[in-house]
């Protein structure tokens, strides 16, 4: 038997308890002291001599809340989703997370979200002061679910958000995968031709003795400064990845780049039908749970990534807080589709707005799913064609000298 020396809580008050208790392992520790009506909050082995403690479990608690991810969010919320429906209060279900999450990061957050509701906070006034970790989204519907004594069924819609969220942008991101994968490759092509084909070929032409074609002369020199400023290639694609990255960062050209984008047939289907899917399924988890509408318009509007689309949004809740309908109000934003503008106005005519909801986010991921399968067929012919003209180009600047002394002899 080994001893254990344990801090806890009494279950169901925040009075500190310290003890002793032994038992085989860690495991059968926490059982025994569970089985007493405390919960732990750290178990320390007692070592054989010299009185020193042996901590098996390392405090992970740093006062500083990492940053989860979308994937970390859904697997720290399916956990507390899980307990709650088995009725685990939150502390030692936040306990169960900190122990026993399989990545740090879960587990300090865990942690530090109980430290903090153990001193008198609440789950939902804890989170709040971590937006960046957890988004507004997350921390109005917990506070609404908490406020309404259904925690419970609010993790749940919150589960379904955030795994329809990866699902959507799983979908984008596979999608535009393979042209960026393409033109990168079509990148390494060209620049390896440039560097270590067209220079072979300089001796041969200069033999010839005649006037190169403009193309050939221009890849030539563009070859040989290449060959000879060889670092000059990762600084310039590392430069241009830093520009795009800030170009995509800096407001005035993200918002304009979100209004072109808008305007590119097929492509602005892709964006709309990608932000709305996210903004009505917040829109459905906000009302069922109770949000009132302009609420639940806000929530909705700050998962939307396009600047264009979230300020038609914006200017659409203000006409509903000046007595417009809802679907009236997003008509005028033209942005919508009318299939969704038609099952809202449906579901404010007959009082069933939380099913149509619901009908809308349906339809949507639908007809994401359709401009997705569109977007993949046409993809693979125009990365066809750009590849063929890259080649083109390049076999004409090497085979139009060739050509032009066999017809000149």
């Amino acid at each position: 038997m080994v001893s254990y020396n344990y801090t806890g809580y009494k279950n169901g008050t925040n009075e500190i308890i310290k003890g002793k208790v032994e038992a085989e392992n860690m495991r059968e520790a926490r059982s025994a002291i569970r089985n007493m009506g405390f919960i732990p909050t750290s178990i320390v082995e007692e070592a054989s001599s010299g009185g020193k403690k042996d901590k098996s479990k390392k405090s992970i608690l740093t006062g500083k809340m990492p940053k989860l991810g979308l994937h970390d969010l859904i697997e720290f919320t399916s956990t507390l989703q899980i307990l709650s429906a088995a009725g685990i209060p939150i502390i030692e279900s936040l306990l169960f997370v900190e122990n026993d999450a399989a990545k740090l990061k879960i587990r300090q957050v865990a942690g530090e979200l109980r430290r903090q509701i153990m001193n008198g906070g609440t789950f939902a006034g804890t989170i709040a002061k971590y937006p960046e970790q957890f988004g507004h989204v997350y921390i109005g519907l917990v506070k609404t679910g908490e406020d309404a004594g259904e925690l419970e069924k609010t993790l749940d819609r919150l589960l379904e958000l955030l795994n329809k969220q990866a699902d959507t942008r799983s979908k984008v991101i596979g999608t535009l995968m393979y042209p960026m994968f393409v033109i990168l490759l079509a990148a390494f092509i060209v620049v390896v031709m440039l560097v270590f084909v067209f220079p072979v070929f300089k001796d041969m032409f200069d033999q010839m003795g005649m006037e190169l074609p403009w193309i050939t002369r221009v890849l030539m020199e563009m070859g040989l400064w290449m060959k000879k400023n060889w670092m000059a290639i990762p600084i310039g694609f590392i430069a241009f990845i830093s520009f795009c990255g800030f170009l995509m960062r800096w407001k005035p050209t993200r918002w304009r780049i979100d209004d072109l984008v808008l305007k590119i047939p097929v492509l602005t289907l892709l964006i709309q039908y990608s932000n709305f899917s996210n903004f009505l399924s917040v829109m459905q988890v906000a009302y069922d749970a109770g949000v009132p509408i302009l609420e639940c318009l806000y929530l909705a509007n700050l998962t939307l990534s396009n600047h264009t689309l979230e300020l038609r949004v914006e200017e659409a809740t203000t006409k509903i807080q000046q007595g417009q309908h809802l679907s009236a109000a997003l008509r005028a934003t033209r942005t919508m589709p009318k299939m969704i503008l038609f099952m809202i106005a449906t579901g404010e005519q007959s009082g069933r707005l939380g099913d149509m909801l619901g009908q809308a986010v349906n339809y949507i991921d639908k007809a994401l799913d359709n401009v997705i399968d569109i977007m993949t067929k046409m993809i693979e012919p125009i990365m066809l064609i750009v590849i063929g003209a890259i080649v083109f180009v390049l076999a004409a600047a090497l085979y139009l000298p060739l050509f032009a002394s066999y017809m000149g002899m």
